[in-house]
């Protein structure tokens, strides 16, 4: 079975919206440590990831619209 693009894209943005959370959560818990900068990459990449995605499922839908 195949999975759509808009729907793994809003899969990466919620991910992204966890490990940001997870990220101001353990900030303001413990400060600035190693973990913290990680959950803030895994973020920044999962949201990334997320509008790339999306924007992938607009385009393929406006080319197929075309043909």
């Amino acid at each position: 079975m195949k999975q759509s693009p808009l729907f793994s894209g809003i899969v990466y943005i919620a991910l992204g919206l966890l490990f940001t959370y997870l990220a101001v959560a353990t900030v303001s818990e413990t400060g600035w440590g190693f973990f913290s900068y990680v959950l803030v990459l895994l973020a920044t990449f999962d949201i990334g990831s997320g509008i790339r995605m999306i924007q992938f499922h607009f385009k393929l839908k406006q080319i197929q619209k075309k043909s």
